[in-house]
C-alpha cells in the first residue's frame, strides 16, 4: 500500500522531500487527519459492498467525497470495489460555474474509466416544463415541489435501476457532513452509534425503511475548512490527483461559508450565491440572472393566478383549511413567464459569446416544443380544470367554518 503521506505535495508534478507535504503545517495536519479518518471508515464500513455509487451534485461536498474516494483507491489506501459509479444529479438549475465544474470533473472521471451517469427529470417534471406546461405556480417554502421532482425522485429511479442490474451488495456513498444544520447534526448524533459503529466512523445508515441501498457519509466528520482545503489546496496538485475542483470555488463566488441553491431561488430572501458569482470578472456576464427571481415573485401575484371558488371538501366530506386558495397559473402567464426566461437566457449566452465566456442553458429546444405543447392541449395540474376563476376576480368570503361573508358594495365591483 502507497503511504498516506505521499497522496499530495503543494506542486504540480512528483513530490519532494524538500516539500511540504499533506501531514505538515497547520491547516494541512487537519486535512490529514481527515483523509486518515475517511480511509479508517471506509475499511471499516464501505469495503464489504461489492458496488458503491457516489452521489454527486457538483457542490462542494460531493466534490470532496468523489476526489477523495476516486484518490484513495488510485494510491492504494483502499481496496477498490467491484464497480464505481458517480451519478450526477442535473437538476439543470444549479449556478453556471457549478455547472461547467461538474461538466470538467465528470470529464476527468470517464477519463479515467469510471462510470458516470448524469440523472436528469423525465421531460414533464422539468423545472420549467413543470411550472410553464403544467402551470405549477414557482415553489415556495410551503410548496416546496422542485427538490423532490428535479433531484431526489430522478435519482431514486436511477440508483434502482443500477441495483437491479448488479449482483451483490450496493452501497450510495454521499458528502453529508455535520455543521450543515442543526436537524442533521441531530440525527446523524442519534444514530451514529447503531449497527455496531464507533462514534467517527462515519454515518452509515442501513435500517432506512423503503430504500434501494444501504447509505454511508464517510466524511462527516470533515469541517468546512476542511473541505475547502482539500479543493482548493491539494485535490488540484500531485501524482494522484490534478482534479479541477478551483473551479468550485467559483461557483460559491469565492464565500467560503455560502450555501448555494438554484439558480435564483425562490425559496430565499436573498439569492446570496448568485449575488457573490456576479462580483467575479468573470461571470459578471451572469448578471440577467437576476431577473428570474422578479419573475417567480411577480408569478406569485393573484392576477396570474385560478383560485378555487366555493367550497373545498376533504375526502372525509370535513371542509378543508385553506379555502379559496390560489392554484395554477394561467395560460397568459405561463407564456409570459416562457417569454421572460427565453430573453435572460439570451441575454446571458450572447454577452458570453461576446465576451468568449461560458454561456448556459435554462429552457432548450426541445423543453420549449413542449411546454408550448402543453399549452395548447390545456393542460392543468391534478384537481384543476381551467374554468375557475382567476385570482383576481373579487368573490364571497368562504370561511373555513361554513360562514360566507358577501361582497360589499357588490355593484362597485361590477359584481
Amino acid at each position: 500500500m502507497i503511504q498516506l503521506d505521499r497522496l499530495y505535495s503543494l506542486g504540480a508534478g512528483e513530490p519532494s522531500r524538500s516539500q511540504p507535504t499533506l501531514f505538515t503545517g497547520d491547516h494541512r495536519a487537519a486535512v490529514g487527519e481527515c483523509v486518515e479518518r475517511t480511509v479508517a471508515n471506509l475499511l471499516a464500513h464501505a469495503t464489504s459492498y461489492d458496488h458503491w455509487i457516489l452521489a454527486y451534485s457538483g457542490g462542494k461536498d460531493s466534490s470532496c467525497v468523489v476526489t477523495v474516494i476516486v484518490t484513495l483507491i488510485q494510491c492504494g489506501a483502499i481496496p477498490a470495489p467491484k464497480t464505481l459509479t458517480v451519478m450526477y444529479a442535473d437538476t439543470r438549475m444549479e449556478l453556471p460555474p457549478l455547472q461547467a465544474a461538474a461538466r470538467v470533473m465528470m470529464g476527468r472521471l470517464r477519463a479515467m474509466g469510471i462510470t458516470v451517469m448524469e440523472v436528469v427529470a423525465p421531460m414533464d417534471d422539468r423545472f420549467y416544463v413543470y411550472m410553464f406546461g403544467r402551470g405549477v405556480p414557482p415553489p415556495s417554502n410551503t410548496f416546496r415541489w422542485c427538490t423532490p421532482q428535479i433531484k431526489v425522485e430522478p435519482m431514486t429511479v436511477a440508483i434502482a435501476d443500477t441495483v437491479g442490474r448488479l449482483d451483490g451488495k450496493c452501497l450510495t456513498i454521499t458528502g453529508v457532513r455535520r455543521g450543515e444544520s442543526d436537524a442533521r447534526d441531530a440525527r446523524i448524533s442519534l444514530s451514529c452509534t447503531r449497527n455496531g459503529a464507533e462514534c467517527g466512523q462515519g454515518w452509515l445508515q442501513t435500517d432506512l425503511p423503503g430504500t434501494l441501498t444501504d447509505t454511508f457519509a464517510p466524511i462527516d466528520h470533515w469541517t468546512l475548512c476542511n473541505v475547502w482545503d482539500w479543493l482548493s489546496v491539494f485535490a488540484p496538485w500531485g501524482e494522484f490527483g490534478a482534479w479541477p475542483t478551483r473551479m468550485i470555488a467559483e461557483g460559491y463566488g469565492g464565500v467560503e461559508d455560502m450555501r448555494t441553491g438554484c439558480t435564483g431561488c425562490n425559496l430565499i430572501a436573498t439569492d446570496g450565491a448568485l449575488g457573490a458569482v456576479l462580483k467575479l470578472e468573470a461571470w459578471d456576464h451572469l448578471s440577467p440572472l437576476l431577473g428570474l427571481k422578479r419573475l417567480y415573485l411577480e408569478l406569485k401575484k393573484p392576477k396570474w393566478r385560478k383560485r378555487q371558488p366555493g367550497f373545498q371538501y376533504r375526502k372525509d366530506g370535513t371542509l378543508q383549511s385553506n379555502q379559496q386558495r390560489m392554484g395554477p397559473l394561467t395560460f397568459e402567464a405561463r407564456l409570459m413567464g416562457l417569454d421572460t426566461v427565453l430573453r435572460i437566457q439570451d441575454a446571458v449566452n450572447n454577452a458570453a459569446e461576446r465576451l468568449g465566456r461560458p454561456g448556459m442553458v435554462l429552457i432548450d429546444a426541445e423543453e420549449e416544443a413542449r411546454i408550448r405543447e402543453l399549452i395548447a392541449a390545456k393542460t392543468w395540474p391534478n384537481g384543476w380544470s381551467g374554468d375557475e376563476p382567476n385570482a383576481d376576480v373579487w368573490l364571497d368570503t368562504v370561511n373555513n367554518d361554513g360562514s360566507v361573508q358577501p361582497i360589499l358594495f357588490r355593484e362597485l365591483v361590477g359584481q
